[in-house]
């Protein structure tokens, strides 16, 4: 492949970093860049993607995206999308290597800085190795070669971000820590941004590109990724991303603005059970408050969205998830003050609502079969046409 030369940050910036960032510091790092730092174009005509998903990860992230239309992972792969630069997949499930060593090659590679440029994807939750005194690990990836030992995810992490043009993290256990990280757990497992510290910058000048789901929405990563291959092909911007670096055209708005039961909600329509083609607030939904576009977007082909077919809103892409929205069935904090005052609001429009479908459902009474048009037409006078007085 051709390797193109690439400014390296310096090693203060590309160090992971854990401790507290200022304020300001940690606004610039979420909102991009340092203000008056240039933006490090790229023009790359190949590049690969490492995928990791050795964390606390389920590999339910990479079987969503499978699932991916507009546009598809085979589409991206196949150079079937004008403009976007030659693309390797290194992938364990869906790589076309046997495994083992050959799988292995380009992520050595990599950490040895003799593979670039490439975009790390890590998938699953970054245990924290800190805390084990003595030997052990929590999850590793592949063998050193020197002493037979597993190398630890946290190992692959922390030789690779640094080379990397650009780090994105896939799901919520990556992006924030997720089910992995809930309160109780043994682990100590956290997020990529609160592995690498929020103010980390890829090789290419980026911090981190957050995508979360539980699992991951399909068509929001490849959104994503494709926009960050056009950037990376020179020819776009790098992606806008929010305060908590998710894509702010994907996250700006809730779950409730993009539900088909949005309106049962403005009127007071209240589901007991999940039964009822009504809103599901009551019954423990948290969509009003929650980023996400998944109602709107649909799962499989435009179909499908949590409330939209019957479920609830249980949080799954924001940073507090799981723990803020526990009990899952249960009715969220304010909830029933919120839908009783709706409730009253809602009686009273549905009433002045169903007064004027009463009228708005009859029919004029110009219409009719009688002799005589009575629908108050008048035919136009011509300009030459006398005009005939009435007899007296």
């Amino acid at each position: 492949m051709i390797i193109r030369p690439r400014t390296v940050p310096p090693e203060s910036s590309r160090r992971p970093r854990h401790g507290k960032e200022s304020d300001d510091e940690l606004g610039e790092a979420r909102n991009g860049r340092e203000p008056g730092r240039p933006e490090r174009p790229a023009s790359f005509e190949e590049i690969h993607i490492l995928w990791i998903s050795e964390g606390m990860s389920c590999d339910g992230d990479t079987i969503s995206i499978t699932a991916a239309e507009k546009p598809s992972l085979e589409d991206v792969l196949l150079g079937l999308i004008p403009g976007l630069p030659t693309v390797h997949l290194h992938n364990k499930l869906l790589s076309p290597t046997q495994g083992g060593e050959d799988f292995l090659a380009p992520f050595r590679a990599a950490a040895a800085g003799q593979l670039e440029p490439f975009i790390l994807v890590v998938e699953g939750s970054i245990p924290n190795q800190n805390i084990i005194e003595g030997d052990g690990y929590w999850t590793s990836f592949g063998n050193d070669p020197d002493t037979g030992q597993p190398l630890t995810v946290n190992w692959w992490i922390d030789r690779l971000a640094p080379k990397a043009w650009a780090v994105m993290a896939i799901g919520t256990c990556a992006t924030y820590g997720g089910i992995h990280a809930m309160a109780g757990n043994p682990t100590g497992a956290m997020g990529l941004g609160d592995y690498l510290g929020w103010g980390f910058e890829s090789a290419g000048g980026m911090p981190i590109v957050n995508v979360p789901g539980c699992p991951v929405q399909p068509e929001n990563f490849m959104d994503t990724l494709t926009w960050m291959l056009y950037h990376a092909a020179g020819t776009a911007p790098r992606p806008p991303l929010d305060g908590m670096l998710r894509p702010e055209w994907i996250f700006e708005r809730t779950v409730h603005d993009g539900c088909d039961r949005a309106s049962d909600y403005e009127q007071g329509n209240f589901a007991t059970d999940f039964n009822q083609p009504k809103c599901h607030a009551k019954l423990g939904c948290w969509g009003p408050v929650v980023n996400c576009n998944v109602p709107k977007r649909g799962w499989i082909g435009g179909v499908g969205g949590c409330p939209n077919v019957g479920g609830i809103c249980i949080g799954c892409t924001m940073p507090g998830f799981p723990d803020a929205f526990m009990p899952f069935m249960d009715e969220p904090a304010g909830g029933e003050l919120s839908s009783a005052i709706i409730k009253e609001y809602g009686d009273f429009v549905h009433r002045m609502r169903r007064i004027t479908a009463m009228a708005l459902n009859l029919e004029p009474e110009w219409r009719h079969n009688g002799p005589h048009l009575t629908s108050g037409y008048e035919p136009p006078r011509h300009p030459h046409q006398p005009i005939r007085s009435a007899a007296p």
